[in-house]
């Protein structure tokens, strides 16, 4: 999981011609975010959802840059800070947004976060609900590549934890990849990345002979 800050959007290139307020905003955010300066896209992304009260995207990514800035943080205590924020923006944008995978996948690594953090404390609590939150998403979008892999990779991984073989979801975890190709984004600022992070997942869990 060191590794899932490169779950992330797809960054548009877009001229600035012609843009709204809102659409320079978030390409702004997004080029923030992409160079390196998370943070300050987190805080764009958060004035940005102040304005647009009826769009679950601002607060989603505020949510999103906080929860994979998570897994690398060792001091429990900005943790605990950078997760709750999370889970606040979050359930913003949940309020605005009913049953949306994106959303629900974001969730599950929000507490997938907290399990890397100390499973032994936070395992027996959130592997249940993490499964749960992946489940819910795929019976939503099954064709969501985010969904799809998010789910094959968390099963997997309890498989590993377990002592299982691993083998049998491979299939799954090829199909799941697969899928990055032919998703279509909803609308210009939607989720569309985590191409980089499955592959390399892939071809680390599944290597072939």
């Amino acid at each position: 999981m060191k590794k899932l800050l490169l779950i992330t959007v797809a960054f548009l290139s877009i001229s600035a011609f012609g843009q709204t307020k809102y659409e320079k905003g978030m390409t702004k955010a997004f080029d923030l975010w992409q160079n390196g300066q998370s943070w300050e896209a987190a805080n764009l992304f958060e004035r940005i959802a102040q304005a647009e009260a009826d769009d679950w995207l601002p607060p989603f990514y505020v949510a999103q840059i906080n929860i994979f800035n998570s897994f690398n943080e060792k001091d429990e205590e900005i943790l605990t800070a950078q997760l709750k924020k999370a889970q606040d923006f979050l359930n913003d944008a949940k309020a605005i947004s009913k049953d949306n995978p994106e959303i629900l996948v974001a969730q599950a690594q929000l507490y997938t976060a907290w399990v890397a953090f100390d499973g032994q404390r936070f395992g027996m609590t959130y592997a249940p609900q993490i499964a749960q939150l992946y489940n819910d998403a795929y019976k939503l979008e099954p064709e969501n590549p985010r969904v799809a892999f998010g789910k094959v990779d968390w099963d997997l991984g309890t498989a590993q934890f377990f002592g299982q073989d691993t083998a049998p979801f491979c299939k799954d975890m090829e199909a799941a990849v697969a899928l990055y190709d032919a998703y279509e984004p909803k609308g210009q600022f939607h989720p569309r990345g985590g191409d980089d992070y499955a592959k390399q997942r892939l071809a680390q869990v599944c290597k072939k002979e």
